[in-house]
């Protein structure tokens, strides 16, 4: 059986998780209107990811006796007007997922479960990948400015961008 507040922090995390798919599908309509394909296939793989990294925490819940307690979902809010800015929040989002993460891991360290830990020790590492991907698009953005070009051929390589399926845990 879980401990109830990690139990609470798990469910909390799970919305957290259907939140950033939800964001993401918002961010891939942006790119659907700007005929930007590779973008959208870019947020496509990320709405399919994030999907997986719920129903991650989802299942382990269940494993472990919790209560799975769904939440409503907040309507995603962004900002960005352009590639470069709505990059610069998805990098924002991903840096508050994985303080969630550590805080989930906080607590799972302070009620000593040792088997959640072990869990959460491979959203840790995804998180970096995570942070690691959006920078690279960012900073190619960043390079790329106003060169309409450059941003048809960034477009053409997120194209290429495939889901794999996670083995979490």
């Amino acid at each position: 059986m879980i401990n109830p507040k990690l139990e609470e922090e798990f469910n909390e995390q799970i919305n957290k998780e259907l939140y950033s798919e939800y964001l993401y599908l918002a961010m891939k309509v942006y790119f659907l209107e700007q005929n930007l394909q590779g973008f959208v296939n870019w947020f496509d793989v990320q709405v399919q990811e994030e999907h997986a990294h719920a129903m991650g925490l989802f299942n382990y819940l269940n494993e472990r006796g919790g209560k799975i307690d769904l939440r409503a979902i907040e309507k995603p809010v962004f900002k960005g007007n352009s590639p470069l800015e709505i990059f610069e929040e998805v990098l924002k989002h991903e840096e508050y997922v994985t303080s969630r993460i550590n805080h989930l891991a906080d607590v799972a360290e302070e009620v000593k479960d040792r088997a959640a830990l072990q869990l959460l020790d491979w959203y840790i590492k995804e998180q970096v990948e995570e942070e690691a991907s959006v920078g690279g698009v960012l900073a190619t953005l960043k390079l790329i400015g106003e060169d309409k070009n450059a941003l048809l051929q960034l477009d053409k390589d997120l194209a290429a961008r495939t889901f794999v399926a996670p083995v979490i845990g």
